[in-house]
Protein backbone atom coordinates (compact mmCIF):
# COMPACT_ATOMS: atom_id res chain seq x y z
CA UNK A 1 0.00 0.00 0.00
CA UNK A 2 1.47 3.53 -0.98
CA UNK A 3 1.56 5.52 2.17
CA UNK A 4 1.10 9.55 2.55
CA UNK A 5 4.96 9.67 3.16
CA UNK A 6 5.37 7.58 0.06
CA UNK A 7 3.38 9.99 -2.10
CA UNK A 8 5.19 12.98 -0.67
CA UNK A 9 8.44 11.73 -0.94
CA UNK A 10 7.42 11.25 -4.52
CA UNK A 11 5.91 14.15 -4.98
CA UNK A 12 9.37 16.25 -3.76
CA UNK A 13 11.43 14.15 -6.04
CA UNK A 14 8.76 15.29 -8.95
CA UNK A 15 10.17 18.59 -8.91
CA UNK A 16 13.54 18.50 -11.72
CA UNK A 17 14.69 22.01 -13.05
CA UNK A 18 15.17 20.30 -16.14
CA UNK A 19 12.02 18.62 -16.78
CA UNK A 20 8.98 20.19 -14.93
CA UNK A 21 6.60 18.50 -13.33
CA UNK A 22 3.24 19.24 -15.31
CA UNK A 23 0.67 19.31 -12.63
CA UNK A 24 -2.72 19.10 -13.86
CA UNK A 25 -5.85 20.22 -11.59
CA UNK A 26 -8.97 18.00 -11.51
CA UNK A 27 -12.05 19.89 -10.48
CA UNK A 28 -13.73 16.75 -8.89
CA UNK A 29 -13.32 13.01 -8.77
CA UNK A 30 -14.06 11.95 -12.59
CA UNK A 31 -11.65 14.45 -14.09
CA UNK A 32 -9.36 13.48 -11.32
CA UNK A 33 -9.46 9.88 -12.61
CA UNK A 34 -9.72 10.78 -16.28
CA UNK A 35 -5.80 13.04 -16.04
CA UNK A 36 -4.57 10.40 -14.16
CA UNK A 37 -5.37 7.94 -17.10
CA UNK A 38 -3.76 10.26 -19.52
CA UNK A 39 0.09 9.52 -17.67
CA UNK A 40 0.28 12.54 -15.17
CA UNK A 41 2.39 11.95 -12.63
CA UNK A 42 1.00 14.42 -9.91
CA UNK A 43 -2.74 16.18 -9.36
CA UNK A 44 -3.48 19.35 -7.27
CA UNK A 45 -6.98 20.78 -6.25
CA UNK A 46 -8.36 23.78 -8.08
CA UNK A 47 -10.39 26.35 -5.11
CA UNK A 48 -11.72 28.13 -8.23
CA UNK A 49 -12.45 25.24 -10.28
CA UNK A 50 -13.69 23.17 -7.52
CA UNK A 51 -16.63 26.60 -6.00
CA UNK A 52 -17.57 26.17 -9.74
CA UNK A 53 -18.45 22.71 -9.18
CA UNK A 54 -20.92 24.48 -6.47
CA UNK A 55 -22.45 27.13 -8.23
CA UNK A 56 -19.92 29.30 -6.54
CA UNK A 57 -17.10 31.81 -7.45
CA UNK A 58 -13.57 31.63 -6.16
CA UNK A 59 -12.76 32.54 -2.47
CA UNK A 60 -16.27 30.96 -1.41
CA UNK A 61 -15.48 27.40 -0.38
CA UNK A 62 -15.41 26.77 3.43
CA UNK A 63 -11.91 25.12 5.23
CA UNK A 64 -14.70 21.92 6.04
CA UNK A 65 -15.51 21.92 2.03
CA UNK A 66 -12.02 22.21 0.76
CA UNK A 67 -10.68 19.42 3.01
CA UNK A 68 -13.43 16.94 2.25
CA UNK A 69 -13.06 17.90 -1.78
CA UNK A 70 -9.08 17.13 -1.02
CA UNK A 71 -9.91 13.96 0.49
CA UNK A 72 -12.23 12.62 -2.65
CA UNK A 73 -9.22 13.66 -5.34
CA UNK A 74 -6.69 11.80 -3.28
CA UNK A 75 -9.48 8.56 -2.72
CA UNK A 76 -9.67 8.83 -6.54
CA UNK A 77 -6.00 8.25 -7.82
CA UNK A 78 -2.51 6.22 -6.43
CA UNK A 79 -0.96 10.00 -7.27
CA UNK A 80 0.44 12.58 -5.47
CA UNK A 81 -2.23 14.59 -4.78
CA UNK A 82 -1.02 18.61 -3.63
CA UNK A 83 -4.23 21.14 -2.40
CA UNK A 84 -4.77 24.47 -3.18
CA UNK A 85 -5.81 25.85 0.61
CA UNK A 86 -6.14 29.46 -0.33
CA UNK A 87 -5.14 31.43 2.43
CA UNK A 88 -5.22 28.23 4.86
CA UNK A 89 -8.29 29.86 5.83
CA UNK A 90 -7.10 31.96 8.14
CA UNK A 91 -4.92 34.95 9.13
CA UNK A 92 -3.03 33.70 12.74
CA UNK A 93 0.12 31.01 12.09
CA UNK A 94 -1.48 28.66 14.38
CA UNK A 95 -4.30 28.26 12.67
CA UNK A 96 -2.27 28.04 9.18
CA UNK A 97 -0.78 25.34 11.24
CA UNK A 98 -3.81 23.53 12.14
CA UNK A 99 -4.79 23.48 8.39
CA UNK A 100 -1.61 22.05 7.60
CA UNK A 101 -2.32 19.10 10.21
CA UNK A 102 -6.04 18.55 8.80
CA UNK A 103 -4.55 18.50 5.06
CA UNK A 104 -1.86 15.66 6.19
CA UNK A 105 -4.79 13.67 8.03
CA UNK A 106 -6.65 13.40 4.64
CA UNK A 107 -3.54 11.82 3.11
CA UNK A 108 -2.12 15.43 0.62
CA UNK A 109 0.92 14.83 -0.39
CA UNK A 110 1.57 18.55 -0.73
CA UNK A 111 -0.70 21.83 0.08
CA UNK A 112 -0.32 25.13 -1.02
CA UNK A 113 -0.32 28.66 1.30
CA UNK A 114 -0.97 31.63 -0.11
CA UNK A 115 -0.11 35.46 1.26
CA UNK A 116 -3.71 36.76 0.11
CA UNK A 117 -5.62 38.50 2.98
CA UNK A 118 -8.96 37.59 0.89
CA UNK A 119 -9.58 41.58 1.99
CA UNK A 120 -10.26 43.91 -0.82
CA UNK A 121 -8.89 46.67 0.60
CA UNK A 122 -5.28 45.13 2.05
CA UNK A 123 -5.01 42.10 -0.08
CA UNK A 124 -1.63 40.75 0.55
CA UNK A 125 -0.22 40.29 4.33
CA UNK A 126 2.52 42.13 6.08
CA UNK A 127 5.80 40.26 5.11
CA UNK A 128 6.75 39.31 8.56
CA UNK A 129 3.49 37.63 9.00
CA UNK A 130 3.04 36.22 5.77
CA UNK A 131 6.51 34.59 6.96
CA UNK A 132 5.33 33.19 10.64
CA UNK A 133 2.56 31.68 9.05
CA UNK A 134 4.48 29.87 6.21
CA UNK A 135 6.91 29.13 9.29
CA UNK A 136 4.37 27.77 11.06
CA UNK A 137 2.49 25.68 7.93
CA UNK A 138 6.39 24.04 7.74
CA UNK A 139 7.05 23.41 11.09
CA UNK A 140 3.81 21.16 10.85
CA UNK A 141 3.91 20.02 7.27
CA UNK A 142 7.65 18.64 8.24
CA UNK A 143 6.91 17.02 11.72
CA UNK A 144 6.48 13.24 11.63
CA UNK A 145 6.94 10.81 9.62
CA UNK A 146 3.62 12.44 7.30
CA UNK A 147 5.78 15.10 5.80
CA UNK A 148 3.83 17.01 3.60
CA UNK A 149 5.36 19.36 0.88
CA UNK A 150 4.88 22.82 1.04
CA UNK A 151 3.94 25.30 -1.54
CA UNK A 152 4.14 28.96 -0.26
CA UNK A 153 2.62 31.28 -2.78
CA UNK A 154 3.41 34.74 -2.99
CA UNK A 155 0.09 36.43 -4.72
CA UNK A 156 0.91 40.46 -5.80
CA UNK A 157 0.40 39.81 -9.43
CA UNK A 158 -3.08 38.52 -9.07
CA UNK A 159 -4.40 41.67 -6.55
CA UNK A 160 -3.04 44.62 -8.85
CA UNK A 161 0.91 44.54 -7.19
CA UNK A 162 3.26 43.71 -10.33
CA UNK A 163 6.40 44.35 -8.24
CA UNK A 164 8.84 41.94 -8.33
CA UNK A 165 11.60 42.91 -5.55
CA UNK A 166 8.70 42.70 -3.06
CA UNK A 167 7.50 39.45 -4.90
CA UNK A 168 11.54 37.67 -4.78
CA UNK A 169 12.00 39.29 -1.60
CA UNK A 170 8.78 37.61 -0.13
CA UNK A 171 9.64 33.79 -1.74
CA UNK A 172 13.23 34.35 -0.21
CA UNK A 173 11.42 35.02 3.18
CA UNK A 174 9.39 31.85 2.68
CA UNK A 175 12.06 29.42 1.55
CA UNK A 176 14.12 30.91 4.99
CA UNK A 177 10.62 29.81 6.50
CA UNK A 178 11.08 26.61 5.11
CA UNK A 179 8.57 26.22 2.24
CA UNK A 180 9.61 23.56 -0.12
CA UNK A 181 8.05 25.00 -3.15
CA UNK A 182 7.81 28.78 -4.31
CA UNK A 183 5.14 30.26 -6.54
CA UNK A 184 4.12 33.51 -7.71
CA UNK A 185 1.19 33.03 -9.68
CA UNK A 186 0.62 35.67 -12.48
CA UNK A 187 3.80 35.78 -13.74
CA UNK A 188 4.36 35.80 -17.51
CA UNK A 189 7.47 37.34 -18.46
CA UNK A 190 10.34 35.15 -19.10
CA UNK A 191 13.16 37.46 -17.76
CA UNK A 192 10.75 37.68 -14.83
CA UNK A 193 10.38 34.32 -14.10
CA UNK A 194 14.62 33.36 -14.85
CA UNK A 195 15.06 36.33 -12.27
CA UNK A 196 13.16 34.26 -9.26
CA UNK A 197 14.57 30.81 -10.09
CA UNK A 198 17.85 32.53 -9.71
CA UNK A 199 17.37 34.33 -6.68
CA UNK A 200 15.66 31.66 -4.82
CA UNK A 201 16.73 27.91 -4.19
CA UNK A 202 13.61 26.62 -3.91
CA UNK A 203 11.79 24.60 -6.76
CA UNK A 204 10.07 27.37 -8.38
CA UNK A 205 5.98 26.73 -9.58
CA UNK A 206 4.40 28.99 -12.76
CA UNK A 207 0.90 29.47 -13.66
CA UNK A 208 0.17 28.42 -16.88
CA UNK A 209 -1.67 31.40 -18.64
CA UNK A 210 -1.87 33.65 -21.76
CA UNK A 211 1.09 35.24 -22.50
CA UNK A 212 3.28 32.57 -20.27
CA UNK A 213 5.85 30.89 -22.12
CA UNK A 214 6.14 27.14 -23.52
CA UNK A 215 6.44 24.28 -21.30
CA UNK A 216 9.96 23.62 -23.37
CA UNK A 217 10.96 27.90 -22.53
CA UNK A 218 10.00 27.35 -18.73
CA UNK A 219 11.88 24.10 -18.43
CA UNK A 220 14.97 26.11 -20.04
CA UNK A 221 14.95 28.50 -17.10
CA UNK A 222 14.74 26.21 -14.18
CA UNK A 223 11.22 26.27 -13.38
CA UNK A 224 10.21 22.78 -11.82
CA UNK A 225 6.73 22.97 -11.89
CA UNK A 226 3.41 23.99 -14.30
CA UNK A 227 -0.10 23.98 -13.23
CA UNK A 228 -3.14 25.10 -14.72
CA UNK A 229 -5.33 26.17 -11.86
CA UNK A 230 -8.99 26.23 -13.19
CA UNK A 231 -8.32 26.75 -16.81
CA UNK A 232 -8.94 23.00 -17.53
CA UNK A 233 -12.36 23.57 -15.27
CA UNK A 234 -13.42 26.38 -17.45
CA UNK A 235 -12.19 24.77 -20.33
CA UNK A 236 -14.76 22.14 -19.43
CA UNK A 237 -17.51 24.43 -18.61
CA UNK A 238 -16.99 26.53 -22.01
CA UNK A 239 -17.38 22.96 -23.43
CA UNK A 240 -21.11 22.94 -22.31
CA UNK A 241 -21.58 26.59 -23.34
CA UNK A 242 -20.45 25.98 -26.83
CA UNK A 243 -22.70 22.63 -27.03
CA UNK A 244 -25.93 24.51 -25.29
CA UNK A 245 -25.80 27.33 -27.75
CA UNK A 246 -25.26 25.32 -30.33
CA UNK A 247 -28.14 23.12 -29.56
CA UNK A 248 -30.35 26.44 -28.53
CA UNK A 249 -29.98 29.07 -31.37
CA UNK A 250 -29.20 26.51 -34.26
CA UNK A 251 -31.11 22.88 -33.49
CA UNK A 252 -27.96 20.68 -34.23
CA UNK A 253 -25.92 18.68 -33.17
CA UNK A 254 -22.18 19.10 -33.81
CA UNK A 255 -21.20 19.07 -30.50
CA UNK A 256 -21.96 15.07 -30.59
CA UNK A 257 -18.66 14.13 -31.95
CA UNK A 258 -16.78 15.70 -29.12
CA UNK A 259 -19.58 14.04 -26.85
CA UNK A 260 -18.42 10.82 -28.38
CA UNK A 261 -14.64 11.35 -27.98
CA UNK A 262 -15.28 11.97 -23.87
CA UNK A 263 -17.51 9.45 -23.40
CA UNK A 264 -14.49 7.15 -25.00
CA UNK A 265 -12.09 8.27 -22.53
CA UNK A 266 -14.26 8.14 -19.89
CA UNK A 267 -14.50 4.67 -20.57
CA UNK A 268 -11.05 4.10 -20.36
CA UNK A 269 -10.52 6.07 -17.68
CA UNK A 270 -13.10 4.75 -15.29
CA UNK A 271 -13.52 0.74 -16.67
Amino acid sequence: MITQADKAERFLALHRADEPLLLPNPWDLGSARLLASLGFEALATTSSGFAATLGRNDGSVSREEALVHAAVIVAATDLPVSADLENAFADEPADVAETIGLAIQVGLAGASVEDFTRRDGDPIYDLRLAAERVAAAAETAHAGPARLVLTARAENYLHGRADLADTIARLQAYQEAGADVLYAPGLRRLEDIRQVVREVDRPVNVLALDGVPAVAELAEAGVSRISVGGSFAFAALEAVVSAATELREHGTYGFRAASAAGAAAARRAFG
